[in-house]
């Protein structure tokens, strides 16, 4: 979620004398994949939802300085358009870095509850796949780089916004169910951990040692 500048470092810290590897979403999927070998025990992958122009004046320096690999996972009608936002030039800047990954979170962050009650069904899948390859396609055409991966919005998703994805291109999927990522999630709604910023010192610790101790059954 938000984390002030500092709780953030010491959330780093935190990983780092506790022997956690920040691994590259990438590795983590090649090896769901089949593409590549496990990822080291007490891995953990870090994203940034949305776009927020904090991330480029904030984060990045910490992020280079540690030399740590970022998932970004973008909603593009935000980026220029907002306030609070990104501009295409400060995203494309973080992107040619090799420590940021930029991926979909959708064109416009919908709610899919909301719009699955106010659309009929083919209005809704219009709707659905709308979102879903008009973001890859803008993220593609504006950063000239694959996007092929997903996070569900409000961590939203069912079995027809799955195969919606699917049908739309991404390999993957994640959601914010917050427990261990293993071999047998399914591809689609991956697990994911929101980290909120009262989670400092041996909070967060246990927080995400116990996030890690729990798998899907």
């Amino acid at each position: 979620m938000t984390v002030t500048t500092d709780h953030f470092r010491e959330q780093l810290d935190i990983l780092c004398k506790n022997n956690f590897t920040v691994i590259p979403l990438s590795k983590f999927l090649d090896w769901r994949l089949g593409h590549g070998s496990a990822p080291p025990p007490r891995s953990v992958v870090l994203t940034f939802d949305d776009g927020h122009l904090s991330v480029y004046r904030e984060a990045r320096r910490i992020i280079v300085d540690r030399r740590l690999p970022v998932t970004l996972f973008i909603y593009p009608s935000c980026i220029s358009n907002a306030s609070y936002a990104m501009t295409w030039d400060q995203l494309r800047e973080l992107a040619a870095t090799s420590f940021f990954d930029v991926q979909s979170h959708t064109f416009w962050h919908p709610n899919f509850r909301h719009e699955a009650k106010r659309l009929d069904a083919r209005a809704y899948k219009v709707f659905v796949d709308s979102q879903l390859q008009r973001s890859k396609a803008v993220l593609e055409k504006q950063l000239s780089r694959p996007v092929h991966t997903l996070a569900w919005p409000f961590g939203i998703y069912d079995p027809f916004l799955m195969d919606s994805a699917s049908a739309a291109g991404y390999q993957a999927a994640f959601s914010i169910d917050c427990r261990a990522a293993t071999s047998s999630d399914p591809m689609m709604s991956l697990p994911r951990c929101l980290v909120a910023d009262e989670f400092i010192g041996p909070r967060f610790l246990q927080f995400i040692t116990g996030a890690m101790a729990s798998a899907r059954n």
